[in-house]
């Protein structure tokens, strides 16, 4: 009987473990759509975003516009995105994490 065989069995079990947290995997991707994320800079700009990184909504209030300081408006709106995303990565990241039994898996976000 050839020597080592018995790895090629544990191997076989390591690309099925594999396989099935890749279908886990595609199965939270699809489901990150339908999660949602608000980010809110001083009440004057609100950004909701779902899992998949995609702007739902942004709101605007009036009033901010009236002030006529276009770099003041263009900084609380950078300022309202980028909180989204972070909010948002961090909410895959614990996702992902639970998914894979709460170990933090490099490259995630």
């Amino acid at each position: 009987m050839l020597k080592g065989l018995g790895d090629l069995g544990k191997m076989g079990g390591l690309i099925k473990q594999a396989m099935e947290m890749k279908g886990r995997i595609d199965e939270l991707k699809g489901k990150l759509g339908d999660e949602r994320v608000e980010f809110s800079v001083a009440g004057e700009v609100s950004v909701v975003m779902n899992g998949n990184m995609e702007i739902i909504s942004l709101n605007i209030n009036p009033d901010l516009l009236k002030s006529e300081d276009l770099e003041t408006i263009e900084g609380i709106i950078t300022a309202a995105v980028n909180g989204a995303i972070e909010k948002t990565r961090e909410m895959v990241k614990t996702k992902m994490s639970e998914l894979a039994g709460n170990v933090d898996i490099p490259g995630i976000f």
